[in-house]
């Protein structure tokens, strides 16, 4: 796929003339190239978004909705080619392709619908002759800054609110997986989508992101991000105080108590370590298991871990693919170099896979590590690799204190056989969504975001279309006509 920019309705060369070409994570064979877009790019989007807006505000929601619908049947329609595109350009398998797509197919159906119950409201006066309506209106144009881990799925959370919402979008996709977006966008097109309502401009951060960060022609800013990049995104658009939705890293804590099941807790460890690689917000890095169950949980981790079979994504029966490029994969061997340099112990994995099948791609073996110190790398920081550390606790005192000792807050998980014990940890674990006996915190109607320095804000649910939504006040004095009844 050879894909251009997306601008007032028309696919565009970028005004610099730069492209780039996308290569296959697994091969190394060139998939496709994206133009990428500079700031002048931004601001063509952005006079494109503000004369569109009018229009597609005073849409009525049902009117949206039908939109996107359409939009989203057609993805469903589209979505092996679509699926096939992502895995080449992502590196995940075409089965995690095909579930990230239909989940985004979904998400937009949901915020169709969910257009339609915008609600005002008419409140109480202090005089007989005074009415108070609160209403909801678009806040304007907003700009999408979208990660490449899922790169999907991310897009759908950041267009279906905003354009149920009545807003229009200028959207930097990531210049690292531009490539299944591109057919997305044209999916909305084929539906129908006004000109100008979304706009779709490839780029890196440093360019189009700040670009679109520090514009005054844009009232909101909704992006999924590490926490430099947000903290720089926070600092350029002060300038007309956007309004700001960040999903940032976090440090995902997997609190494993001594009444939990430890092959069921193992199975599902690996699975939330391992995922995509490790290249998830939401992955574990930390597990953190209580003295009297570790040795069985330990065992039954590796053993599922050592199971893990990874190949090309497209190839049948592959769950486990590469890692992105070499970046993620320095970085997990630095993360495990570290952690075996403070006492830490290699579990299982930790190289890369010799022979033909993997010497032209990113891959490295999903690694575990026991017994690194707390300081270590990979018990501190987004590792965003294939790696988890395992830590052992005496009670649950410990355990809450070690889930708590990051400045991150985005999810954890707790595994125990009473229920009541695991909502007490639950409560207590500092982070905007934790998963109790279940190893995935996100759910379609309820809101995902983080605390601390994970970002704030909320995608999903509800919350996730008010985010895009201003409230105001009328306040109308009526005349009594005297009306006797």
């Amino acid at each position: 796929m050879d894909r251009k920019l997306f601008i007032g309705g028309r696919w565009l060369d970028a005004t610099g003339g730069q492209t780039a070409v996308i290569h296959d994570p697994a091969t190394g064979a060139p998939v496709g190239t994206s133009a990428i877009g500079t700031a002048a790019d931004v601001d063509i989007a952005v006079e494109a978004a503000r004369e569109a807006f009018p229009l597609w505000a005073a849409l009525a929601p049902d009117q949206r909705a039908q939109i996107m619908h359409r939009a989203a049947d057609l993805i469903i329609e589209r979505i092996d080619a679509i699926a096939e595109l992502l895995t080449r350009e992502q590196g995940k398998p075409v089965p995690d392709s095909k579930k990230e797509i239909a989940f985004g197919a979904e998400v937009i159906r949901y915020y169709a619908e969910e257009g339609r119950r915008v609600f005002g409201s008419v409140r109480p006066a202090s005089r007989s002759d005074i009415r108070n309506i609160v209403i909801s209106q678009p806040t304007g144009v907003v700009g999408g800054i979208i990660p490449w881990n899922y790169p999907v799925d991310l897009y759908a959370w950041k267009v279906a609110p905003v354009l149920a919402s009545g807003c229009v979008l200028v959207a930097k996709p990531p210049h690292e997986t531009p490539l299944a977006i591109g057919m997305v966008v044209q999916c909305f097109v084929d539906a129908g989508l006004p000109d100008g309502v979304l706009n779709d401009i490839p780029g890196t951060g440093p360019e189009v992101g700040a670009a679109l960060s520090a514009h005054p022609g844009i009232q909101a800013i909704t992006a999924t991000a590490s926490v430099p990049a947000g903290q720089a995104i926070m600092r350029a658009s002060a300038g007309n105080l956007k309004r700001m939705l960040l999903e940032l890293g976090g440090q995902c804590p997997f609190v494993v108590l001594d009444d939990a099941d430890p092959e069921e807790a193992a199975a599902a460890a690996a699975r939330r370590s391992f995922s995509n690689m490790g290249q998830i917000c939401i992955a574990v890095n930390r597990i953190i298991v209580s003295r009297g169950i570790r040795d069985r949980f330990s065992e039954a981790l590796v053993e599922q871990t050592r199971k893990m079979r990874l190949g090309h994504g497209v190839e049948q029966g592959v769950l486990y693919g590469p890692v992105l490029n070499e970046s993620v994969r320095e970085r997990t061997k630095r993360h495990l170099d570290d952690a075996l340099a403070r006492g830490g112990r290699l579990l299982t994995g930790g190289d890369i896979p010799s022979g033909e099948a993997f010497d032209k791609g990113f891959f490295f073996t999903p690694t575990v590590v026991a017994d690194s110190a707390d300081d270590a790398l990979v018990m501190t920081q987004e590792s965003f690799g294939p790696i988890a550390a395992l830590r052992t606790v005496d009670d649950d005192r410990e355990a809450l204190r070690v889930a708590n000792a990051l400045p991150f807050g985005l999810a954890a998980y707790v595994y125990s056989g009473d229920l009541e014990r695991g909502w007490a940890m639950a409560e207590r674990i500092e982070a905007g969504a934790v998963g109790v006996n279940v190893n995935d915190t996100s759910d379609l109607q309820a809101p995902f975001g983080g605390w601390k320095m994970s970002g704030f804000g909320r995608e999903l649910g509800p919350e996730g279309l008010h985010g895009f939504l201003e409230k105001k006040h009328i306040k109308m004095r009526v005349r009594n006509f005297g009306y006797s009844f």
